[in-house]
């Protein structure tokens, strides 16, 4: 396993973070903690994001809600921070927002409905530590961990006290009901197709 992200040692806003120049790196802010998102995803992880984001946008074609692949920056302001002031900025792997004021030339300000993580070797610690409890604090509804090594899918939903309970397991020939659309289920065979 790849050492964890580069962490700086300084407090960041969203304001410092739209100064940098990234070239070929990607980074996120936690709480004003800068981590460094680099190198790019592996082949599976992309492959794993593509056919799970296909299946988003199929199903949300004609709904009112929309599926985002990162790059796609999702601020979590607290309080009534500013865009210069919110210190949280996130590039889930796969967001999905049914709130369209949420939604601006930016990104989004808020928190998405549903958040799938795609686990790489350089982000599994904190897509497993600092993003769990980050996007239960900020009520994301559900949030989805896909473990490519293991060939399965963790789906947390956010309970009535704001928390995530433990998470479901799906694997093999599994079929996930996704909890905030009725109507949608994905075969985990589609998922993981080799």
């Amino acid at each position: 396993m790849q050492a964890s992200p580069k962490k700086l040692d300084s407090v960041f806003s969203y304001k410092d973070y739209l100064s940098w120049n990234a070239d070929n790196e990607r980074w996120e802010l936690i709480d004003g903690i800068a981590y460094d998102m680099s190198p790019a995803p592996t082949r599976k992880h992309q492959e794993l994001l593509t056919i799970i984001l296909t299946e988003f946008y199929n199903y949300l074609k004609s709904r009112e809600c929309s599926v985002y692949a990162a790059p796609f920056d999702v601020r979590l302001p607290v309080g009534l921070q500013t865009d210069d002031e919110i210190k949280t900025i996130v590039q889930p792997d796969i967001s999905v927002f049914c709130d369209k004021d949420k939604l601006d030339d930016k990104g989004a300000v808020g928190a998405p409905d549903l958040v799938i993580e795609i686990l790489s070797p350089s982000t599994a610690a904190k897509d497993l530590r600092e993003k769990f409890l980050l996007y239960e604090s900020v009520g994301v509804k559900e949030y989805w961990i896909v473990d490519p090594a293991n060939k399965t899918l963790t789906v947390y939903i956010l309970d009535g006290n704001g928390k995530y309970p433990r998470g479901k397991v799906y694997a093999g020939e599994d079929i996930v009901k996704v909890g905030i659309f009725e109507d949608l289920d994905i075969k985990m065979e589609d998922i993981f197709t080799d």
